[in-house]
């Protein structure tokens, strides 16, 4: 049973459960406490042992209904031939005239005698034997339903079928009740037996795919959309890359939250060293290594909504607030035309429901970068302090309207850093209404910022500058 338990967990971590080597050991041993004869009980004990959320726990029973079924070989409607399927082949006692022929091909014995459970062992070890857990492409299907059967005998029992039917059609045959006749006949009801084969590896091997690979088509899409310019998404992808982000933001968050404090090894705290150990005479039983403090971001982002920059600043604020366990304040503004707080539609809402109205309320307006700046700082700015990271995400274009690139300077003095996200290519900038070349002086980083991915690196190495500080 060990191997079908390992199958068993890399299909659970398809989909996005995680099972760590010490959790599939603590399975194993829940599995030799319980035993299998009770199927309930075997399933809710390796549900306590492995699925850990809400979430997990419908994945997981959706999992194990699909990988413990067994619907292979089970008998069909009668519809199904209605609609080109097969049946399983009955037997006939002609057959024994046969059996020396039917005795050399395993597997036309096995589909003659319709025995359902010996066909599905067959073909599941025959998968194991050719490898049909290790799909990987929807493509794939074909190419491992005929390698099961293959290994099953398939090409054995094709040309068992090829010699009957020549066997039939011999000189003088008229194809009536005699030996010529119940070969055809029996040739028939193996073809009939193959095509019944055919289908059932087929629907094995779906359902291998389902539990293995599906996940790989994800994992494919989801790298696609994170390169994809993020004006160029999809409204019916906006689900996915909800998902997409956050996940980006949990893996953000791990990383530097674990440790407040970073030991810088190599370079000896001789005063704290000497300290400790003044009970022992001065004698350095205990070495103190000195330590960098890693402060929790404090980040105001300005995000534009206009309706050229609105699916970048979706998503920057999603990054954002996800990852609120790590950055100790943020303040969040949104402008067009002029300039609001949204921190408090963003903080009694969750972030997709709080962005379509914050839309609604200041976005896809005509752009005025002046009056927006004039705004925060009379509104705000006297929260900037040089603790304070500012990031501003928009184009620049200000259609032609003062830049008010003086107040730009203050608030440059005034902060930490300030970081420009343009979700323009470089070649843009300065072009037409832009102003970003006159913005970027006062700026300590400014790039282009088009993709999650970008999002991602821009915000590890703000995290980054903090925990070097």
């Amino acid at each position: 049973m060990q191997r079908p338990l390992e199958n068993f967990f890399r299909a659970l971590r398809a989909v996005d459960i995680r099972v760590s080597p010490a959790e599939s050991i603590d399975a194993h041993r829940t599995v030799d406490v319980v035993g299998y004869s009770d199927r309930q009980l075997f399933k809710d004990a390796l549900c306590v042992a492995l699925a850990k959320t809400p979430d997990e726990v419908a994945n997981f029973d959706e999992c194990f209904e699909m990988f413990f079924q067994r619907d292979e070989f089970s008998d069909r409607d009668d519809s199904d031939d209605e609609d080109g399927g097969s049946q399983a082949p009955e037997s006939a006692e002609s057959d024994a005239d046969f059996a020396d022929q039917l005795g050399n091909v395993p597997l036309a014995e096995m589909v003659m005698d319709a025995d359902g459970g010996e066909l599905a062992a067959a073909m599941e070890q025959s998968a194991n034997r050719v490898g049909a857990t290790e799909i990987r492409y929807f493509s794939q299907r074909g190419y491992f339903a005929r390698r099961i059967l293959d290994d099953m005998g398939l090409r054995d029992l094709e040309r068992l079928i090829a010699a009957l039917r020549r066997s039939g059609e011999g000189p003088g045959d008229d194809g009536g009740d005699g030996e010529g006749g119940a070969a055809q006949d029996l040739a028939n009801r193996l073809e009939q037996g193959r095509r019944y084969l055919l289908d059932e590896s087929r629907q094995y091997v779906e359902r291998q795919y389902e539990l293995y690979a599906r996940a790989n088509g994800e994992n494919l899409r989801e790298e696609f959309l994170m390169e994809t310019r993020m004006s160029n998404l999809e409204h019916r992808d906006f689900d996915r890359m909800h998902r997409i982000v956050r996940r980006m933001a949990k893996r953000l968050a791990s990383r530097y939250s674990r440790r407040r404090k970073h030991t810088k090894r190599g370079q000896l705290d001789i005063r704290r060293t000497m300290r400790r150990n003044m009970p022992h005479d001065g004698i350095p039983f205990e070495v103190l290594w000195k330590q960098i403090k890693i402060e929790r971001p404090k980040i105001v982002v300005i995000c534009d909504v206009s309706k050229s920059v609105a699916a970048a600043a979706r998503f920057l604020l999603l990054f954002l607030y996800s990852m609120h366990e790590v950055i100790a304040h943020l303040e969040a503004y949104a402008f067009s035309d002029s300039l609001v707080s949204v921190g408090d539609i963003l903080e009694n809402n969750d972030v997709e429901q709080a962005i379509p109205e914050i839309m609604n309320a200041i976005g896809f307006r005509s752009t005025d970068y002046g009056q927006s700046l004039l705004d925060y700082e009379e509104g705000f700015m006297d929260d900037l302090d040089r603790q304070t990271t500012v990031i501003i995400l928009g184009d620049g274009r200000s259609n032609f309207t003062d830049p008010r690139i003086d107040i730009m300077r203050r608030i440059h003095d005034r902060s930490r850093s300030v970081i420009w996200l343009n979700p323009e290519p470089e070649t843009f900038w300065g072009t037409g209404d832009s102003e970003m070349p006159r913005y970027r002086q006062f700026c300590h980083v400014a790039k282009t910022c088009s993709t999650v991915m970008h999002l991602e690196r821009v915000v590890d190495d703000i995290l980054k500058s903090y925990a070097r500080a």
